[in-house]
C-alpha cells in the first residue's frame, strides 16, 4: 500500500513538473556556478522574459580549466529559446570551444510540424518531442531525445530515479529527487549523456548536474528568481 502511495504521489508530482513552460512563468532568472574538482571555474546563468502568449530564455555560460596556468579547455556560450503559448519554436547559440565555433539554428516549421536545425553537428529535421539540453528546463528528464545547445546533434537518452535527498538551501530544507540520465546509444566516451540531476519537483527547478569527465563537474544553483 505504501509502495502504491508513494508511486501515485511521484506520477502526480511529475505531471505537474513536465507539464509545460508556463510553469516558469515567475521565474525572471536562474544562475548556476560551474565546479570542477571543487573549484568554481565559471557560471551558466539563464535570464527569463514573459508576454502574455511567450517566453523568452537566454543563457550565457562561461568557464574554463587552467592546469599548472595552462588553459586546457574553456566554453564561451550565448543562446536564445523561443516559446509561444508554451511551444518551442526558435533556438540559437553561438559558443567558442577551446576556440573552435559551435553554432545552432532551430526553428519551427508548421508545414511539417517539425524542428528545422542547422547546427555544426546536424543539420536536418527532429521530432517536437525534442527537448534542448539546457539545465533551466525540467522536461529535460520526461524527454526521449535532446538536442545539443552547443551543436545541434540528436542524443538519445534514458532517465530514471534513484533517489530522494533533502538539502539545506538559502536558509530552508528542501526536499529533492535524484536522477540518473545517460545515453542509451553506443557513443564515444566523451559524447556519452551520464548525469546525475538534483531536482526540487514542487518548483521544477533543477539545484545541481553532476557528472565526471576528466575530474569531477558540477552544475549547482546559485539562485534563482
Amino acid at each position: 500500500m505504501k509502495k502504491f502511495i508513494l508511486i501515485f504521489y511521484i506520477f502526480i508530482t511529475f505531471s505537474n513538473v513536465f507539464a509545460n513552460e508556463s510553469h516558469y512563468k515567475n521565474l525572471s532568472k536562474i544562475e548556476m556556478d560551474v565546479i570542477r574538482n571543487d573549484e568554481i571555474i565559471g557560471y551558466s546563468n539563464y535570464f527569463f522574459k514573459h508576454t502574455e502568449d511567450s517566453m523568452i530564455v537566454e543563457n550565457y555560460t562561461k568557464f574554463s580549466v587552467k592546469i599548472f596556468g595552462v588553459k586546457v579547455f574553456s566554453i564561451d556560450s550565448e543562446s536564445k529559446e523561443i516559446y509561444q503559448k508554451d511551444k518551442l519554436i526558435s533556438f540559437e547559440s553561438t559558443t567558442l570551444q577551446n576556440n573552435k565555433k559551435k553554432f545552432v539554428k532551430l526553428n519551427y516549421d508548421e508545414k511539417k510540424n517539425k524542428f528545422i536545425i542547422h547546427g555544426s553537428s546536424y543539420v536536418g529535421e527532429a521530432d517536437l518531442d525534442n527537448v534542448i539540453g539546457n539545465w533551466w528546463n525540467s522536461k529535460i528528464l520526461d524527454a526521449k531525445t535532446q538536442i545539443s545547445p552547443l551543436s545541434g546533434s540528436i542524443k538519445k537518452q534514458t532517465t530514471k530515479l534513484t533517489n530522494k535527498d533533502e538539502i539545506e538551501f538559502k536558509g530552508k530544507k528542501i526536499k529533492l529527487f535524484q536522477f540518473k540520465l545517460k545515453s542509451t546509444e553506443d557513443l564515444p566516451d566523451d559524447k556519452k549523456l551520464d548525469f546525475d540531476i538534483w531536482l526540487d519537483p514542487n518548483e521544477g527547478i533543477i539545484f545541481k548536474v553532476k557528472y565526471n569527465r576528466l575530474g569531477s563537474w558540477e552544475y549547482r544553483l546559485k539562485r534563482y528568481e
